[in-house]
C-alpha cells in the first residue's frame, strides 16, 4: 500500500507577514549590489557580504545565550548549505548583474519558486498540485508585467549572464530541499552557521583571485552598500528566512521572490516619489492572485456550486 505524498506545511498569517518583510530586505540587495559593483568586483563584495553578516549573527547568537557547538556533522551540513544558498547563487547573480539590468535579474530571480516546486516534487515528496502550479505561473507572469517590457527587451542578449542567474535560482531551489535538515536548530544558529561556512570558503578564493590589497579604497557609497548588503539583506534576512523555512517549509519560503519586485516598486513610490503605472497594478494583482492560489484559503471560503 503506497502512502500519499506529504503536502508542504500551510502558511500562517505571521508567516505571510514575515515573507513580506523578507521581500523588502532582499529587494534591497539588488540596489546594494549595483552600488558596490560600481567600484569592487563580485568576489570581494561576496566576501564582505557573508563575512560581516556572519560576525554580526555570531555576536547575536552569543548575546542570546545560544551555542554554535552543534557537532561535526551539522557543521559539515552548514558548508553544504553555504555552497547551495550563498556561494553559488550570490556569485552568479553578482556576475550576472554586471551585464544585465536589475529588472531582468529580478524576473529571472522570480523563477526560484518554479524550480523549488519541481525540486520538492521530484526529490522532497511534496506533490505539485495543479492549483499550486497555476499559482506559480500567475505569480511569475505578474513579476514580468510589474517589471515591464523594457526589462524583457534585454531577453536574449547577454545569454550567458542570464543563464548564470537562472542557474542561481536552481541552486536556491536545491538549498531549500537541503535546508530541511536544520528544522530542529534555532534559526539564528542555522543562519550564523551557513554564513560562517560561506565566509571560510570564500576567503581563499578572494585571496587567490582578487587580493584585498589590489582593490581601490572603498568610497562612502561603497561602504554604505556593503554594510547594508551584509547586515540588512543578509544577516537579518537569513534569520527570517530560516524562521519561515522551519514553520512553513522550503517551497513556501521561496515564494518571497514574487514579492521582491512588489517591495521594490512600493519603496520607490514611498521613498523616491515614483509614480505607480497601470502595469504596476496589473502585475501586483497577478502576483497576489498567484499567492492566493498557492495558499488556497480564500478559495476554500468560496461556496461550491449546488
Amino acid at each position: 500500500m503506497t502512502m500519499p505524498a506529504p503536502t508542504p506545511p500551510r502558511m500562517s498569517a505571521f508567516d505571510w507577514l514575515m515573507l513580506a518583510v523578507l521581500s523588502v530586505l532582499w529587494g534591497g540587495s539588488f540596489f546594494f549590489n549595483k552600488l558596490a559593483l560600481a567600484q569592487w568586483p563580485p568576489l570581494p563584495v561576496l566576501l564582505v557580504r557573508v563575512g560581516l553578516a556572519a560576525l554580526a549573527l555570531l555576536l547575536v547568537v552569543r548575546l542570546a545565550g545560544l551555542s554554535m557547538a552543534v557537532g561535526k556533522r551539522v557543521w559539515l551540513a552548514f558548508f553544504g548549505m553555504g555552497v547551495l544558498n550563498n556561494l553559488i547563487p550570490f556569485s552568479l547573480f553578482l556576475w550576472g548583474q554586471q551585464q544585465i539590468a536589475s529588472g531582468l535579474a529580478s524576473i529571472l530571480n522570480a523563477m526560484t519558486p518554479i524550480f523549488a516546486v519541481l525540486v520538492m516534487h521530484a526529490f522532497g515528496g511534496e506533490r505539485a498540485t495543479g492549483r499550486k502550479i497555476a499559482g506559480i505561473a500567475a505569480g511569475f507572469a505578474g513579476v514580468a508585467i510589474l517589471i515591464g517590457p523594457d526589462a524583457l527587451s534585454g531577453l536574449g542578449l547577454n545569454l550567458l549572464a542570464q543563464l548564470a542567474c537562472i542557474a542561481a535560482t536552481v541552486s536556491y531551489a536545491f538549498s531549500g530541499l537541503y535546508g530541511r535538515r536544520f528544522r530542529e536548530l534555532p534559526p539564528l544558529v542555522t543562519a550564523a552557521g551557513q554564513l560562517s561556512a560561506s565566509t571560510l570558503m570564500t576567503l581563499p578564493i578572494v585571496l587567490l583571485l582578487n587580493p584585498p590589497w589590489t582593490l581601490p579604497i572603498p568610497t562612502g557609497q561603497t561602504v554604505f552598500a556593503l554594510v547594508g548588503l551584509a547586515l540588512i539583506s543578509t544577516a537579518l534576512a537569513y534569520f527570517i528566512f530560516f524562521r519561515i523555512m522551519r514553520s512553513a517549509g522550503p517551497s513556501n519560503v521561496m515564494l518571497v521572490t514574487f514579492l521582491i519586485p512588489v517591495s521594490a516598486i512600493m519603496l520607490g513610490v514611498g521613498l523616491l516619489g515614483e509614480a505607480l503605472l497601470p502595469r504596476h497594478f496589473a502585475g501586483m494583482a497577478a502576483i497576489f492572485t498567484g499567492l492566493a492560489l498557492i495558499d488556497g484559503r480564500l478559495l476554500r471560503k468560496v461556496p461550491a456550486p449546488a
